[in-house]
């Protein structure tokens, strides 16, 4: 028979201070919630064989699978501004990697699975609300089209952990290009340790940017690509109203992708001050404040690569400096590309941020909701010579406290909208391919999380995936999952889970 996952590891191959190896703890009476079939197939998995009680097995952390070399990676990290030399995998184990059949290497990890050396006197354990929230929001991110983990399963563990209150357990399997953070250099730097380092470098190299190992400078070359994939993902952020939560060095990938789906939320009255975390009580990590913290972010990267940079301190601080200064630039151009889309305007004109910008103003002193008012913006694309439908008008002004702020600002952008190549329709088609019907509206996922751990309801959990898997499809039999929730979601708080 052959091997539930066909692993080929490679971090397992490097030296043993990257991590600690140890097994998954077992669990009473493990039960599968959720197998992201389509997913398993793209792996090259065997869904069957992952849905049998072997597979629910390893799923749940019980045995460890043939070919696994399970670990728990070190890594350091600031978080919230405080640096913490070492942090680490305090309840996730890599079991190891597989190479799909689209040929990308992904680790494969288990959440929640047990203690660790780095579990800081924690159990190690995951509650159910949090599996089942990375697992939507994670899938849902990926529906939208923005780089993410994925989500393989989440599996119960018939045993209970203790938070706040006494919560039922449960197993993440999630996937991922790597689990290299950018905490991940910053433990060897910490050290002093120039050799990890390096290592750690060239393995990121050669597994996210094979093209940099022939550059002049191989490492900034690596810093450069981390930065332009860091500044193009917070972009599509802001584009879709995501707010990470806790955007702390070690929860920020260098491969690019969304991870760590803690306190995470989206907007839904526009406000750039939003912070949902309870966490956050300063709002370092608001949705507005999430391109600036993001820099800082690359700047401790650019710091802890230093010494591979150059041998002479002030080149390096100047290599550092010049791949650091790129960032303003591609985010800049990805975000405002992304507004222009969100708009219907498919080319760039002079004004186009002042128009955007304006819009974004007036949605926040009229407390507009987000997502509503660019998918309902489709409908209001006028054709040529005539005004658009007085009932897709009124959809949009009904979302502003004074709807004449923005009847202004909409004679603004229909004369834009003139000046495009292309008809209405065209442009109506563009911007409901980026303006998405639905998103995971916190109240509904609060609401799923409820019907699951309180009732053992997992029905609104499913209900919610197949929506959330077509984010911009019209989906009539499910329009209330599109509405806002009352009170424009102002004084929501979203918690961690750990």
């Amino acid at each position: 028979m052959t091997a539930l996952f066909p692993f080929d590891n490679s971090y397992a191959r490097l030296p043993d201070r990257f991590f600690a190896r140890v097994a998954p703890t077992p669990v009473e009476a493990p039960r599968l919630v959720r197998l992201n079939r389509a997913l398993a197939v793209d792996l090259g998995l065997d869904p069957e064989r992952l849905e049998s009680p072997e597979g629910v097995s390893v799923l749940a952390g019980q045995g460890v699978p043939t070919g696994a070399e399970p670990l728990a990676a070190a890594y350091a990290g600031h978080q919230f501004g405080q640096f913490v030399p070492q942090l680490g995998d305090g309840r996730a184990i890599l079991l190891g990697e597989v190479v799909g059949r689209d040929g990308r290497r992904r680790d494969i990890q288990l959440k929640g699975s047990g203690p660790t050396p780095f579990s800081r006197r924690g159990d190690g354990r995951a509650a159910l609300g949090p599996v089942l929230r990375e697992y939507l929001v994670s899938e849902a991110m990926h529906a939208l089209g923005i780089p993410t983990t994925r989500a393989l399963a989440a599996v119960a563990t018939g045993e209970r952990v203790i938070r706040e209150t006494v919560l039922p357990g449960a197993v993440l399997t999630r996937v991922a290009s790597s689990h290299i953070r950018v905490g991940s250099f910053q433990f060897f730097s910490a050290r002093g340790d120039v050799e990890g380092l390096r290592m750690l470098a060239d393995h990121a190299i050669a597994r996210h940017d094979p093209a940099a190992a022939e550059a002049e400078n191989p490492y900034r070359a690596l810093l450069e690509a981390v930065v332009r994939r860091q500044a193009e993902l917070v972009a599509r952020w802001l584009t879709v109203g995501f707010i990470h939560g806790v955007m702390n060095t070690d929860n920020m990938s260098i491969a690019g992708e969304t991870i760590d789906y803690g306190p995470c939320a989206f907007l839904d009255t526009y406000d750039p001050a939003t912070a949902f975390s309870s966490i956050d009580r300063h709002g370092r990590y608001a949705y507005g404040n999430q391109p600036r913290i993001a820099l800082w972010n690359l700047t401790r990267l650019a710091e802890a690569l230093l010494p591979l940079l150059s041998d002479d301190e002030t080149r390096a601080v100047a290599e550092a400096e010049a791949a650091l200064t790129g960032f303003a630039g591609l985010f800049e151009d990805a975000y405002h590309s992304g507004l222009n889309r969100k708009l219907g305007l498919a080319t760039t004109r002079d004004g186009d941020t002042v128009l955007a910008g304006d819009l974004l103003k007036t949605m926040a002193e009229n407390e507009a909701d987000f997502t509503l008012t660019f998918r309902r913006l489709a409908a209001a694309v006028p054709d040529l010579g005539s005004d658009p439908e007085p009932e897709a008008i009124e959809a949009v002004r009904s979302l502003f406290i004074d709807p004449t702020a923005y009847d202004r600002w909409a004679e603004r952008w229909r004369r834009r909208l003139a000046d495009e190549p292309g008809d209405a329709a065209a442009q109506r088609t563009l911007m409901r391919a980026v303006n998405p019907a639905f998103i995971p509206r916190n109240h509904q996922v609060e609401a799923m999380i409820e019907a699951a751990v309180e009732r053992q309801d997992f029905a609104p959990f499913e209900t919610l995936l197949s929506v959330l898997a077509r984010p911009y499809d019209d989906q009539p039999d499910f329009a209330r999952y599109a509405e806002a929730p009352e009170g424009g979601g102002r004084g929501y708080r979203t918690f961690c889970g750990t």
